[in-house]
């Protein structure tokens, strides 16, 4: 089962439009699972300290795991455009139903469908990968993933500051019609996909596991993946509370300004994507695997808000240097089945991440910051352990 594009496609370099055009509607898409963390706080206080609450970045987290596995490899099936069109409307929708959410558990479930429907992201992302020569496609996936990273940043900053000035609810409100211009934009400028089979859904569903049964490497990056995942949402899933702990005494807008301060993984990227071109990406990964574990010792050892911030720059660097770097070794895999290498790719790195917000969370209430710091660093221990015990997989 293959889709392929335009014989072109594959051979010439990507447009500076078409890769903004992508990279832009990939941060819109993404954005929408990161809104709650800088909001958690203040969407605790509406709902009178419901515990349910607390599940809300578990939630998001689980729905984007969800639709990657249910969407992402209808990629391989369905011409890409429209699908990618079709799920920025989607999203849209559940993001008026959280904005209108009148309990914390149907804010819970809301968030479920947010993740699900913003797997869009993960559309786009083996799109640009088949429309790039092998020569250039690491950094492609670089650039389009550092627009996703800047989603990420901005996403906070944005929440961080309406939640506190104007509340939780005008949040999701505003994020409708910023993925209708999504979709927008991606039906104006996207090319046409061609497909070139017929397989039916359940046998492409069921096609995951071969894949994940014949390709080591795969099995590999993506447990990797999702520690340095889990471990990265732990830090993000928690900041809001620590802020505002008798540590700090800072509020959601300061939270969310700390995604500007993480805005150094935006040069990681695409930096990342061209060294894997060049050098391959096994040594970025390192690089990527040590930042992260530098990352928590910072965190855990300088408490104060300088270092923070420090310990925010270079987990994000690390995160962003793994990940693309992760991506390119995926992507040159099986060609015909990029949609679907990504779904379990990324699939495990969302489970990952919700495993990380939900022991974050019970981290916190155990032993506060430190005890979350102890999680974050074990996590950065198992994905380098995996890695570097687990040697260096044949295809």
């Amino acid at each position: 089962m293959q889709i392929t594009q335009p014989a072109s496609a594959a051979t010439t370099s990507v447009g500076k439009g078409l890769l903004f055009a992508m990279a832009a509607s990939c941060g819109i898409a993404v954005a929408n699972i990161y809104y709650n963390q800088p909001m958690l706080g203040v969407i605790e206080d509406s709902f009178d300290h419901a515990g349910a609450a607390g599940l809300i970045p578990t939630a998001t987290q689980l729905g984007y795991a969800a639709g990657l596995f249910l969407l992402v490899p209808l990629g391989d099936l369905v011409e890409r455009r429209r699908l990618i069109v079709m799920q920025f409307a989607l999203l849209g929708i559940v993001l008026a139903l959280a904005g209108l959410a009148p309990s914390a558990w149907t804010l819970v479930i809301a968030s479920l469908c947010i993740g699900f429907a913003a797997t869009v992201a993960q559309q786009i992302i083996p799109f640009a990968a088949s429309l790039a020569p092998a020569s250039e496609r690491g950094a492609v996936i670089g650039t389009v993933m550092g627009g996703l990273l800047c989603g990420i940043l901005l996403s906070r900053t944005l929440a961080g500051y309406v939640a506190t000035y104007f509340g939780w609810r005008e949040m999701f409100w505003i994020g409708v019609p910023l993925a209708l211009i999504g979709g927008v934009l991606m039906r104006v400028v996207l090319p046409l996909s061609q497909i070139s089979s017929d397989i039916r859904y359940p046998a492409l569903i069921r096609s995951l596991a071969g894949l994940w049964q014949d390709e080591p490497i795969l099995r590999q990056v993506t447990i990797v993946q999702a520690a340095l995942f889990a471990s990265f949402t732990a830090f993000w899933t928690i900041l809001a509370l620590r802020l505002q702990g008798a540590a700090f005494h800072l509020g959601a807008d300061v939270a969310g300004l700390f995604g500007f301060v993480g805005a150094v993984g935006i040069l990681a990227a695409p930096m990342a994507g061209h060294l894997a071109d060049r050098r391959g990406p096994r040594p970025v990964v390192l690089l990527g695997l040590g930042s992260v574990l530098l990352a928590w010792i910072l965190f855990g050892v300088w408490t104060s808000l300088v270092g923070l911030v420090v310990g925010v720059v270079v987990l994000d660097f690390g995160m962003q240097s793994a990940l693309v770097s992760h991506q390119h070794m995926v992507f040159a895999l099986r060609p015909e089945a990029r949609s679907r290498l990504n779904t379990i790719f990324m699939s495990g790195m969302f489970v990952g991440g919700a495993i990380g917000s939900a022991g974050a969370t019970f981290a916190w209430n155990i032993a506060d910051w430190p005890g979350v710091c102890v999680y974050g660093t074990g996590l950065a221990l198992f994905a380098l352990a995996v890695r570097l015990l687990g040697g260096q997989p044949a295809r």
